[in-house]
């Protein structure tokens, strides 16, 4: 039994490091990589008196995840970055995320860039009710039932993007915003569908049809990705010219899902992706009540 376990966490670890995650199951165990290297610490230290090289293999698939995940934990050296300041936050609102709480966030961080993913036509209803549309008045919206509804609130103007990509899953918008001063970001809501029994090759596919980052646009992608920095899709994606945000500032174990009161978050699902010469002053993750997922804050500094 005990060489069953090591072997298993052993496997989790090449795995994981070789970016070899097929099918469902393996992909979702993915997200849970944080926790597998203190579960092979724990074996590790049970095993260390009576089978020793049993408990020699456990710690080097402890040290294999922890070298995986721990840097997530110490921030990043930044790009020199001297354009506009830039805030986003994304919240997937569940459809139901309470919109003051929302509201009271945008005006507390001063966001000039809201990604929101499951919004319904009522919850955008609530939100412009709660004073979201003097804050946010510039929108591209693509509110639906159901969780497939999605929109971007803006501070400054923006113009849909309608040819960036071809969104597969959720409803995706892109746009691009004009800043003061001449200069324009492009920002996408994201949202693919989890990678849940046969949707797990659609979710993959979807991450690999994101654009990637532009030497002549300065791209921001925010939202429910549902995918971890532990997945080799969402490394992938990062490796096309972009960084993620928590990432770049030591919060990237902070979890974001699931939110309920009967379940703390445990894994990290929602991002702010940034273009690679964007640097990244400061990262929070908020709560929001009623809905299932953390809301995520990023202060940008343009280049």
């Amino acid at each position: 039994m005990s060489w069953t376990v090591v072997a298993l966490l052993a496997l989790w670890a090449a795995i994981r490091v070789g970016g070899l995650e097929q099918g469902s199951f393996v992909t979702q165990l993915m997200t849970a990589t944080p926790y597998g290297a203190a579960l092979a610490a724990l074996t590790a230290l049970l095993l260390i008196r009576r089978n020793r090289p049993a408990a020699l293999v456990a710690a080097l698939a402890c040290v294999t995840m922890a070298a995986c995940v721990l840097p997530r934990v110490i921030g990043a050296d930044q790009p020199v970055a001297n354009g506009a300041p830039l805030r986003v936050l994304t919240i997937n609102l569940f459809g139901r995320g309470d919109a003051q709480t929302v509201v009271d966030l945008v005006r507390e961080y001063d966001v000039e860039v809201l990604s929101t993913l499951e919004l319904t036509p009522a919850e955008a209803e609530r939100l412009d009710a709660a004073g979201l549309k003097e804050l946010l008045p510039y929108r591209v919206l693509q509110a639906e039932s159901g969780a497939t509804g999605s929109g971007i609130y803006t501070k400054h103007p923006v113009t849909e993007l309608t040819d960036l990509f071809t969104p597969i899953g959720h409803n995706m918008p892109a746009a691009s915003m004009a800043l003061p001063g001449g200069s324009a970001v492009e920002i996408v809501a994201v949202h693919p569908n989890p990678p849940l029994g046969r949707m797990e090759q659609e979710w993959n596919t979807a991450l690999g049809a994101l654009p990637p980052a532009s030497p002549s646009a300065v791209r921001v992608l925010a939202g429910d990705f549902n995918a971890s920095l532990d997945h080799s899709a969402f490394r992938d994606l990062l490796s096309r010219g972009y960084v993620d945000a928590a990432d770049q500032a030591g919060r990237g174990l902070t979890p974001t899902w699931p939110n309920l009161r009967a379940i703390p978050p445990v894994i990290a699902i929602d991002h702010i992706v940034a273009d690679e010469r964007v640097a990244v002053r400061r990262v929070e993750v908020v709560d929001v009540p009623r809905t299932d997922h953390r809301g995520v804050f990023a202060e940008l500094r343009l280049p």
